[in-house]
């Protein structure tokens, strides 16, 4: 699945660091604005405790993780809109992304300069999503006129256009964000045809000290984060970059030590990872034994054929069915054989839709 999460925030904010964190990619890192001009995108694994479930019921010689793109997009100033900054640059690369992981400064450091000034989360956020609203109405407004002149014939796709740029228009006047509007499955399709860069979904990240990291609430600044993306039902994950990109450096041993000794059960660039793949509408489905057990990316309603055709194009065209159970049924029944006893091993069809969890063998022939 070619999908891909942009990282973006103010100058200075920890993007870079949280990028070095995530793709171990060494993102230049600089105490300065605008430390990152070109985009920098790196792979990254799923975390997935299944797979090591899977593996010890269906021994497999490795285990292969599945993995989508995090980039890295320069950092925004106010006036971006009107091409301030890199103001253009940094547009024009979010246009590129599916989703959003906006970093939000949210800890006191007199050594790290904040480009405001004050650390006030919020007031970042705004400036932000300004900007991406202000070039927003700047598209909407420049197709509303031209799409208005040809309603007026009483064309049915114009016609259609206007009604969902009528619903746009005065929420981006307001400063609101378009993926804050509710709209019907048609009505889904025009907006994704007008690629706005406020209908892309979106993922608040409360860059917190080390010291909160057992508990983000104990940050002054996460609850106002919170609040703020309320307004959106955004998600918002609280993550220490700094001690994150010092945890990706550790072997399995010493990093599941470091968590213990700061009280968390997982790493907040774990739930990241995960929470912006669920994001992106993307699921897991697993093949199990032999050479490997891997875990695979298909997109959430994606049918069986489709499905196979993730692995090689030959299953997808040649496509018989696909032998299925769920991972809940391999985990509560201990062995394919036992799931296969309980009636819970399936033969599907060309018109199933494949679930989070399927473990498949598919069946083709060409």
């Amino acid at each position: 699945m070619s999908l891909t999460a942009g990282i973006v925030g103010l100058p200075n904010v920890g993007k870079s660091t949280l990028f070095n964190a995530i793709t171990k990619a060494g993102a230049e890192m600089a105490n300065y604005p605008f430390a990152t001009i070109e985009p920098n995108v790196g792979m990254v694994e799923v975390p997935d405790k299944r797979l090591k479930r899977i593996d010890e019921i269906i021994p497999a010689q490795k285990i292969i993780h599945t993995t989508f793109e995090f980039t890295d997009i320069a950092g925004i100033v106010k006036g971006a809109s009107k091409g301030e900054g890199l103001g253009n640059k940094f547009l024009e690369n979010i246009r590129q992304v599916d989703a959003i992981v906006h970093v939000v400064r949210a800890f006191d450091d007199d050594n790290i300069t904040s480009v405001t000034g004050v650390v006030d989360p919020i007031s970042d956020i705004e400036t932000i999503n300004l900007e991406l609203g202000l070039a927003d109405l700047e598209s909407v407004d420049k197709r509303y006129s031209k799409v208005e002149k040809v309603a007026r014939t009483k064309d049915k796709d114009a016609l259609a256009e206007f009604e969902v740029l009528k619903k746009i228009k005065p929420v981006l006047e307001a400063g609101g964000a378009v993926r804050s509007i509710e709209f019907n499955e048609e009505e889904e399709k025009i907006v994704k045809g007008l690629f706005l860069l406020t209908s892309k979904p979106i993922i608040y990240v409360a860059n917190i000290s080390e010291d909160d990291m057992s508990n983000p609430k104990n940050s002054k600044y996460y609850q106002q984060i919170v609040d703020y993306a309320q307004k959106e039902n955004a998600e918002v994950i609280g993550v220490s970059a700094r001690a994150e990109e010092e945890i990706a450096e550790l072997d399995d041993e010493d990093r599941a030590e470091f968590l213990a000794d700061a009280g968390v059960s997982e790493s907040g660039l774990d739930k990241l990872i995960k929470s912006s793949y669920k994001l992106l509408g993307l699921r897991t489905f697993f093949t199990a034994g032999g050479k490997e057990t891997r875990a695979w990316t298909f997109k959430e309603g994606m049918k069986a054929p489709q499905v196979a055709g993730v692995i090689h194009s030959d299953f997808e065209r040649g496509f018989i069915r696909a032998e299925t159970m769920s991972f809940e049924d391999l985990d509560k029944y201990g062995s394919e054989q036992a799931v296969k006893e309980a009636g819970r091993l399936r033969s599907e069809g060309k018109e199933y839709e494949v679930q989070d969890g399927d473990i498949i063998e598919f069946r083709f022939n060409v």
